[in-house]
């Protein structure tokens, strides 16, 4: 994400000195492509390509510089999550570098728990679901993922966490009695932080139904980033962020939240559940 927002930088630095791609391309020894890609966030930006073309488009002043230079060697730093790349499936990345860049985060569940909201055992259970082969190391490993993803929500800067639950997500058994126990416990209690809002839809909302299935939507405070939507399948994601297609859903989103019990009496609900666990 952060090569996408200093790509898009650079292309208006270009564009405002009336500079070409080719010309841009020669700057730097490359081609009017490789500017194409730098710019679309597509590959990495070199700090020294990045100083040349800064060079080029005028601008000569050293904080100003050093700003871009500085979002150039971030961009540059590999995610935390390249660790788990022996285990994490290539679009999963994408979702990660949104999730760090993210200011909101909203998400339906329909079928689990949200993952940022899993306790270990749970989580577990639900890998292992999805791990046809079952070998022991990579749920390990699949697990340790998840459960390093959900440090943003303690982060300085974290972002705004909206969940809105199915009742089925909620009843579904994952492990025996006392793992479902332990992960609504988890629930409420993660209910309470000031940075998470979590609302449960019951059976007669009907207007959940109209989703389909999880939808989680990404919103940015950096302009350059447009929201977009994460659709996840089992060995795939779409991430959509045409306008029209992010705006319908969240009305949809909206709409799935105005007809959800509210934070605090999903809490009640969360706790009458436990109940009867």
């Amino acid at each position: 994400m952060l090569r996408i927002v200093l790509g898009t930088q650079l292309r208006r630095l270009r564009e405002g000195r009336g500079v070409t791609r080719e010309a841009a391309g020669d700057a730097i020894r490359g081609s009017h492509a490789k500017i194409s890609r730098m710019e679309l966030g597509r590959v990495a930006q070199k700090q020294r390509d990045v100083a040349d073309l800064l060079t080029l488009y005028g601008v000569v002043d050293a904080e100003e510089r050093e700003g871009y230079l500085e979002l150039a060697r971030r961009a540059g730093t590999p995610g935390w999550w390249q660790q788990y790349s022996d285990v994490m499936p290539s679009w999963l990345e994408t979702v990660l570098g949104l999730e760090e860049a993210a200011s909101v985060i909203r998400s339906y569940q329909v079928q689990f728990v949200p993952g940022l909201l899993q306790t270990p055992e749970y989580a577990t259970a639900v890998t292992s679901l999805g791990e046809a082969r079952g070998v022991t190391r990579d749920i390990t490993r699949k697990v340790e993922l998840r459960l390093q993803r959900q440090q943003l929500i303690d982060r300085p800067g974290a972002p705004k966490l909206w969940f809105v639950v199915d009742e089925s997500a909620l009843r579904r058994p994952m492990g025996d009695a006392e793992v479902m126990r332990n992960q609504i416990r988890h629930l409420i209690e993660m209910s309470a932080r000031p940075n998470v809002t979590l609302q449960v839809a019951p059976f007669d909302t009907g207007a959940s139904t109209a989703v389909g299935g999880p939808v989680t939507i990404l919103r940015f405070d950096e302009p350059d980033l447009p929201d977009i939507v994460y659709l996840e399948q089992l060995t795939s994601a779409l991430y959509l962020d045409k306008r029209a297609d992010v705006e319908n859903y969240l009305l949809v989103m909206d709409r799935v939240s105005a007809a959800a019990e509210t934070a605090e009496s999903s809490v009640r609900f969360l706790e009458r559940l436990l109940s009867a666990l």
